[in-house]
């Protein structure tokens, strides 16, 4: 695997058949599905030998997204696609971060108390937390909204947390 492919993130896993044509449901891993998996995008695969993969449709179907792919014409071809992700390059937005970015960020409090790193980023249903070891060695999730965590810097390596009360273990929160 080159540097390159190393920045591939998944923005959709190929699911079960639909119809005979060789239709596919796509559990989809973006925001964006109809740019990224266009009519005529090619799409790099894991595991690489399913692809690379052209989209020939991309369609909902009551809710779900569904896609047809150039030389995979029946249900039998469908079946062996089941499982493969597809891979894309990552797109940047302003304030807008994957985990694999946040990952290791130096946590500080806004006045630059050390308060650990990060080491995950969770999807919870309200929004995204933010997996913190604390430097007590505890395991804190910070939700991941601008009220607590107004900063993030990642060329400069750290995350700014301004936690409220009773969020973090007594010795940070102290500090």
């Amino acid at each position: 695997m080159t540097g390159e492919d190393q920045e591939l993130l998944r923005v959709a896993t190929i699911g079960p058949p639909h119809g005979l044509r060789g239709d596919v449901r796509l559990q989809v891993h973006t925001d964006d599905p109809e740019a990224r998996l266009a009519t005529g995008t090619e799409i790099v695969t894991d595991p690489p030998e399913a692809g690379p993969l052209a989209v020939a449709h991309l369609y909902l179907h009551r809710g779900r997204y569904h896609a047809r792919f150039t030389g995979h014409t029946d249900r039998d071809a469908a079946q062996a696609l089941r499982g493969v992700s597809l891979l894309a390059p990552p797109v940047h937005e302003p304030d807008a971060w994957y985990p694999h970015q946040l990952r290791g960020l130096v946590a500080r409090t806004p006045a630059g108390v050390d308060l650990g790193s990060i080491e995950d980023v969770q999807h919870m249903p309200a929004h995204d937390v933010l997996v913190l070891r604390s430097t007590a060695g505890e395991q804190v999730l910070v939700p991941f909204v601008s009220q607590i965590v107004p900063e993030v810097d990642v060329d400069a390596g750290t995350v700014t947390i301004d936690p409220p009360g009773g969020l973090l273990p007594d010795e940070e929160q102290q500090a």
